[in-house]
């Protein structure tokens, strides 16, 4: 009995998978053009995608590295490079406090004297020369 069952299931099996491949066929002959439009498609949007990622590929950008030499001439001292550096990530000097653990009226005080080194008059200037001088990033 299980036998018998095993090969109507495999004749079954087999007519519909017959039955579908001639559909397959008879939907290909019909649509030739549309299918093949779309397999080109498909594959100039593959190879686009390729050669668009391959040849805008960037090179990462290089390791910063502080100009200590600038440093050492403009006399700023480790503390002052890095206020500096919070005033390029946008900091307030109430944050620059909080984050040094010093008083307002000293980062005031650091970034007054950073602005007189730098031969600026605001924060703006003071990062972009920073950025200039290769203090900061």
């Amino acid at each position: 009995m299980k036998r018998t069952i095993a090969l109507y299931a495999f004749a079954l099996a087999l007519a519909a998978l017959i039955l579908s491949w001639l559909e397959v066929k008879y939907v290909t002959r019909v649509h030739a053009g549309e299918i093949y439009l779309v397999l080109i498609a498909a594959g100039f949007t593959a190879l686009g995608a390729w050669a668009g990622a391959r040849l805008t590929r960037k090179a990462p950008p290089p390791d910063f590295e502080t100009n200590r030499a600038a440093l050492a001439s403009l006399k700023i001292t480790s503390r002052e490079h890095e206020t500096l550096t919070a005033l390029a990530d946008g900091l307030t000097n109430k944050e620059i406090a909080r984050r040094f653990n010093v008083s307002p009226n000293t980062v005031k005080t650091q970034v007054s004297s950073l602005y007189e080194k730098l031969g600026v008059s605001r924060r703006t200037q003071a990062v972009q020369k920073a950025r200039e001088l290769a203090l900061i990033p």
